[in-house]
């Protein structure tokens, strides 16, 4: 027996909106999903579970459709889907009523169901959202029903607002598996016992890192969970380090040479480290030419010699502000208010 695990799929999202890629991105994780089934279809799984948030907001007819038609494509599959608190079932939600393909079922309610797969001997559990937020342990003191067989649990939350879950009291339950939903960075909790698949695609710049499914093999009697990297683009840190022979045009030589090595289609939040010439000022904005770049953060310091400039302004505001923070165990933000502060009278001073 095999299987795929999905969640936070997140079709409809529009990630770094306003940004030249964010229209691409939306019809990438539609695209991504679709990769997922034409996968499923040329090499046949036996379940795909999707443990919430299918879509980034109430689903339209004409996509569940869609995903329906998908789902269709698939019949040796059996599907089992649940709503998390992004598609939530509201009260006029299309989701309630949707007459889904015969491989397809749908946790329709906030209260744990348990559906038995019984050409697999399978028994899978699972509960809809029926509002965004729900602070209500609803995994805690469960228990898999009497009966040989797997027994699978589909579970979307894990934080104070979205189904609070305390992982010692799932592991202690007595399922084969629980496949998590809701946190957006893959994460084994359990070898082989349960894990969150993380979004497939990553949804915004925090979502750092590879991203794609869980895959379930049974062999031999026993359960094996590996997670398979699958989407198009990551979002990555990039740090650029500075020195005394750095300049603006060496800085983005710098950058367009590391996201060549890295992968244009990768989304970067670039950050500039280290000590630069104290004359020279950068300009973070034009970095965001050379590539995805949604942020440049320029963290880097003018190499100053403060007991210098300190003896050289005695006796001025300059002396006095160089004299202040010195005496001073200081922060990581009064170090920058130093140097910023310091740069800033330097400038007007030899106005």
């Amino acid at each position: 027996m095999r299987f795929i695990h999905l969640a936070d799929v997140h079709l409809g999202a529009v990630p770094d909106r306003g940004c030249p890629w964010s229209e691409k991105r939306e019809e990438e994780i539609w695209e991504t999903f679709r990769r997922v089934i034409t996968g499923i279809r040329e090499n046949p799984v036996d379940l795909l579970f999707i443990a919430g948030d299918l879509f980034h907001r109430q689903p339209l007819l004409r996509e569940l459709k869609e995903v329906n038609h998908l789902f269709s494509t698939i019949p040796e599959t059996q599907v089992y889907l649940m709503a998390g608190n992004h598609d939530y079932l509201k009260k006029d939600s299309f989701y309630r009523d949707f007459p889904w393909a015969d491989n397809v079922v749908f946790f329709k309610d906030e209260k744990l169901t348990c559906v038995k797969d019984k050409k697999l001997d399978v028994y899978v559990y699972g509960l809809s959202y029926e509002h965004q937020e729900i602070r209500t342990p609803l995994y805690d003191g469960i228990r898999p029903k009497e009966g040989e067989g797997l027994h699978i649990l589909l579970a979307h939350g894990g934080d104070a607002d979205h189904i609070p879950v305390n992982i010692n009291s799932l592991s202690a339950a007595g399922f084969d598996y629980v496949a998590m939903g809701h946190i957006h960075r893959p994460q084994i909790l359990l070898r082989d016992r349960a894990a969150y698949a993380g979004a497939l695609e990553p949804i915004d710049r925090g979502d750092l890192g590879e991203h794609g499914y869980i895959e379930g093999r049974l062999e031999n009697g026993r359960l094996r969970v590996s997670f398979v990297p699958f989407a198009s683009r990551s979002y990555q840190q990039l740090l650029l380090t500075v020195s005394q022979e750095s300049t603006q045009i060496s800085l983005e030589e710098e950058l367009k040479d590391e996201i060549y090595r890295r992968g244009g289609l990768n989304i970067y939040r670039v950050i500039i480290q280290g000590e630069r010439p104290a004359e020279l000022l950068f300009i973070p904005e034009k970095l965001k030419q050379f590539g995805n770049v949604t942020e440049v953060l320029d963290e880097s310091r003018p190499m100053y010699d403060l007991e210098a400039l300190q003896r050289q302004y005695s006796g001025t505001l300059i002396g006095d502000y160089i004299t202040y923070f010195l005496e001073k165990d200081r922060s990581i933000v009064e170090d920058k208010a130093l140097y910023y502060g310091l740069q800033a009278l330097l400038q007007t001073s030899a106005v």
